[in-house]
């Protein structure tokens, strides 16, 4: 096993037992989780078995195999960018409707404890 390989190990390794301590303190939900840890196993295996990575780089007909690893890991990441662009897209509008019924809430509540004369 090449350097490289080891090096890649670690960090997958690594990666899981910080995901696992992050979602047993229930700072990252389990959804985000599962698909950290999904990567990080398929990290080890590829780390583990370079060989199987390396065929299939050469199946899909990418003839150098760090290539295809770059392209992978840049489309995940665009992947987790557009995921994220909408989940604050949600939020913020879930925090917009939350406002609005604060400010709802309070001017009954201010409505009610002034008295009308």
């Amino acid at each position: 096993m090449a350097g490289v390989h080891i090096i890649a190990l670690v960090c997958a390794l690594i990666t899981i037992s910080v995901i696992v301590e992050l979602t047993r303190r229930r700072y990252i939900h389990e959804r985000f989780a599962l698909i950290w840890l999904v990567v990080a196993v398929i990290i080890g295996f590829f780390a583990v078995f370079p060989e199987v990575f390396n065929s299939l780089a050469h199946w899909i007909g990418v003839k150098n195999p760090p290539d295809l690893l770059t392209v992978v890991a840049v489309l995940f990441l665009l992947l987790v960018c557009v995921r994220l662009s909408w989940e604050i897209g949600r939020l913020q509008q879930r925090t917009e409707v939350l406002a609005e019924e604060i400010a709802l809430l309070r001017k009954s509540l201010e409505d009610v404890e002034t008295p009308t004369q």
